[in-house]
């Protein structure tokens, strides 16, 4: 027998198109023995996968008398699965010790449900303030972490500080920078780190700073959980770059890493470095090597976000600023620094814009990312831009997964990244937005399109989707033209090892087949 067997898209609806060849075998007989050899047979695969969108915690919903969200506000960083299980991250404003800023900022856990608990709300002294960074969990369990503000001097001054905290709260200060300083008083040790720190394979943990250092511009750091700190780099501002504003990742290579906002070429759109574990740079890219007639960098600008390296060994990263469409971009870059632009960002349009996170590799191969503007205007240029959830495939195909309204419950304005939990969700948070529109962390689950197996036996088609895949329809029609219509399949499944199973009798025509949600 043939069969003839294409895979069309239709509406995000599984389809798929089959032409029987005559022939007789009892069907029913044969059934338990084709569905074991049903791996041999094309599958038609759906088109876009469907997303559900969960808001879990609007922050905020904890007050004081005066309206101060004791629970933390507006964060600004991704979260971190613990070992445990639970969501770890911070907040940079907010918390129980609030002031005419908003408050210094909270370090809070979270489980899958929502369900939130303040695990320490920063004074602004010696253990800082303003988190901006999320946190990482250390060999030891521990988890690490920094803050923009804080530590040697009182909030709102001080140069930031590194800590550690237990999973039940308990923070050390392991490092105030600032500690060291020249002969003008200029923190020569970094100053206000704002991206997450890594742990390295040997142990010692890695991190940048905003500013400071010998020339002001920037850091590369090491520290040990036992409180020493080594600057392995200070950024000049020419060619190495200036401001490194992301965290660092360790290649496979045992290299680090990273990006800077500025610096790097002429107009100091930023770089792409990478570090050895004792402090010898090397610029792999300054952004603005290509630009067009008005001096603009078609290869984007102002990376802001930490790179990951993808299953096929290139990093992939984000740049903030403009490209080809002055909205920002997405590329990737191998080990030696060669560089490709993926996807440039429309500025002031409805496919987001601003990508200022990083982005996350999927079990499936796919790249998720954030964007903090999104225009639902289609084009016109207004004041609404709340962002989005993005997925882009390594070549480069975009496809929107979640756009933020204004003012909704599902927040507004997502700065961090995304962490793909165990249970395969993705976990973000927005600045703004939510029921107190002091920020959210949400959920999004991405549910991919059931595949429709077909087997062939004699005068019978034998159909075959799996059970797990709730509200479809098979449905069938005879042609695909402007005129088609769909008959809902008469008969319906049966349920055999967690498949359900649908029999047709061949009619002799060519006839399609669907999934309908």
């Amino acid at each position: 027998m043939k069969t003839h067997l294409t895979t069309l898209h239709n509406g995000g609806r599984t389809c798929a198109m089959i032409k029987p060849v005559a022939g007789r075998k009892p069907v029913l007989a044969l059934l338990m023995r084709l569905l074991c050899a049903a791996a041999l047979v094309l599958p038609a695969l759906g088109a876009q996968a469907a997303v559900v969108f969960t808001n879990l915690y609007s922050f905020g919903s904890v007050q004081d008398t005066n309206g101060n969200a004791l629970d933390g506000a507006n964060p600004s960083a991704a979260l971190v699965q613990g070992r445990d299980g639970i969501f770890y991250g911070t907040t940079p404003t907010g918390g129980t010790y609030t002031n005419q800023y908003g408050g210094c900022g909270t370090v809070f856990k979270m489980s899958t449900n929502g369900a939130l608990t303040t695990l320490y709300s920063f004074k602004g002294t010696n253990d800082g303030a303003n988190p901006q960074a999320a946190l990482v969990q250390g060999s030891d369990g521990s988890f690490y972490g920094t803050t923009l503000y804080g530590g040697i001097i009182n909030y709102p001054n001080g140069y930031g500080t590194v800590f550690k905290m237990s999973t039940n709260g308990a923070l050390t200060t392991l490092y105030a920078f600032g500690m060291v300083t020249n002969a003008s008083g200029d923190p020569v040790d970094g100053a206000n780190p704002q991206a997450a720190l890594v742990q390295g394979s040997d142990g010692n943990f890695y991190g940048t700073t905003l500013g400071g250092g010998t020339n002001g511009a920037g850091t590369v750091f090491k520290t040990s959980p036992t409180r020493a700190l080594t600057t392995l780099y200070s950024f000049t501002g020419g060619i190495d770059g200036a401001s490194p504003a992301a965290a660092l990742v360790q290649g496979s290579d045992g290299y680090f890493y990273g990006t800077t906002t500025g610096g790097g070429g002429t107009n100091g759109d930023g770089t792409v470095f990478k570090i050895s574990t004792n402090g010898v740079l090397t610029t792999l890219y300054a952004f603005g090597s290509i630009t067009n007639a008005s001096g603009d960098p078609l290869d984007g600008a102002n990376p802001q976000a930490a790179l990951v390296q993808g299953s096929d060994g290139y990093f992939y990263g984000t740049t903030s600023a403009v490209g080809t469409n002055g909205g920002g971009t997405v590329f990737k870059m191998s080990t030696n620094g060669v560089l490709t632009s993926l996807y440039s960002f429309v500025y002031y349009w409805n496919n987001g814009f601003w990508p200022y996170a990083g982005l996350v590799q999927g079990t499936d191969g796919n790249l998720y990312g954030t964007t903090f503007g999104f225009e639902p205007g289609v084009g016109v240029f207004g004041p609404t831009s709340p962002g989005t959830v993005f997925q882009i495939t390594t070549n480069g195909a975009l496809t929107t997964l979640h756009c933020f309204t204004t003012g909704g419950n599902d927040g507004m304005l997502p700065r961090a990244g995304l962490v793909q939990s165990r249970d395969g969700s993705f976990y973000g948070t927005t600045t703004s937005g939510g029921t107190n529109n002091a920020g959210t962390v949400f959920r999004l689950t991405v549910v991919p399109q059931p595949q429709l197996t077909l087997i062939p036996s004699g005068p019978y088609m034998i159909l075959t989707w799996p059970t797990n895949y709730t509200g479809f329809t098979l449905q069938s029609t005879t042609n695909l033209g402007s005129s088609a219509v769909w008959t809902t399949n008469s008969s319906p499944p049966i349920v055999i090892g967690g498949d359900n199973v649908a029999i047709n009798v061949a009619s002799g025509k060519q006839q399609f087949y669907r999934l309908s949600q």
